[in-house]
């Protein structure tokens, strides 16, 4: 049965949830979290964690084996789940896109799967290439073999944004892309959030990454949040797996 919903400022939260496959050792253990509304939180951590197999629990590629996930205070078992995966957002490594799609096409797609007329999905599109810094008479007839890795992930996040959700799942957007790339898109993502107002849930290993974009870091290991901190509270925390990222930030300080 599912838990009734309480009343909470919370889009997505985690009751006791577990995950496994075919009786195996859990991946996710007993994971009790909530996400506020509006803020990024970063699922922080090595290969393995958990941490992907969380994110993908939220917008229903995943079940749980048992607790609860609930997004805007339902069950997502109990949620169409078309509609739910509508309502969240979801941008991963390399974007993600249909090669055989245009640009347009490809920012278009879940408007026109929700019965926009055309006009309507064109000026969306026009409007969410300008806003990740596309110009859309440059860019709308173009392919994704036409692009570069970041101008990819560009069309992906205006994508994930397209029918306006109030929740992205990020899972390593920028974890393909070479430093200079990489720390751009870092900057104007965080720019973009700041504008949009959305709830993020944002997955990696890269600890300069969670401090630079999380409102909190959720730091995993073996399928448990072992520390859950703002990026102040994670840097001044005497947690040991924390202090080895930390010390990774050290070192790259200290060469040469």
């Amino acid at each position: 049965m599912t838990p009734p919903a309480q009343l909470t400022d919370a889009l997505v939260e985690f009751r006791e949830v577990s995950y496994a496959v075919n009786g195996g050792r859990p991946i996710i253990d007993a994971l009790s979290l909530e996400v506020q509304r509006g803020e990024t939180l970063v699922l922080l951590g090595e290969s393995g964690c958990g941490k992907t197999t969380t994110l993908r629990l939220v917008n229903r590629l995943l079940t749980p084996t048992s607790g609860v996930v609930l997004v805007e205070g339902k069950a997502t078992t109990d949620w169409e789940v078309i509609r739910l995966r509508r309502r969240t957002g979801y941008v991963i490594q390399d974007a993600g896109l249909f090669p055989h799609f245009t640009v347009a096409d490809n920012v278009g797609l879940v408007p026109q799967l929700d019965g926009w007329d055309e006009e309507r999905i064109r000026q969306r599109v026009h409007e969410l290439l300008e806003l990740v810094g596309l110009e859309p008479e440059r860019f709308s007839d173009r392919y994704p073999r036409e692009l570069s890795g970041g101008q990819r992930q560009r069309v992906g996040v205006a994508r994930a944004l397209a029918a306006d959700p109030p929740l992205l799942l990020m899972d390593e957007p920028f974890g393909a892309l070479d430093p200079l790339t990489r720390s751009s898109l870092q900057k104007e993502f965080a720019e973009l959030k700041a504008r949009l107002e959305k709830t993020v849930i944002f997955v990696t290993h890269d600890v300069r990454e969670a401090l630079g974009l999380g409102s909190r870091i959720a730091l995993m290991d073996k399928g448990r949040i072992v520390l859950l901190e703002t990026p102040g509270g994670f840097a001044a925390s005497k947690n040991q797996l924390a202090q080895a990222y930390l010390e990774t930030l050290r070192s790259e300080f200290s060469v040469g």
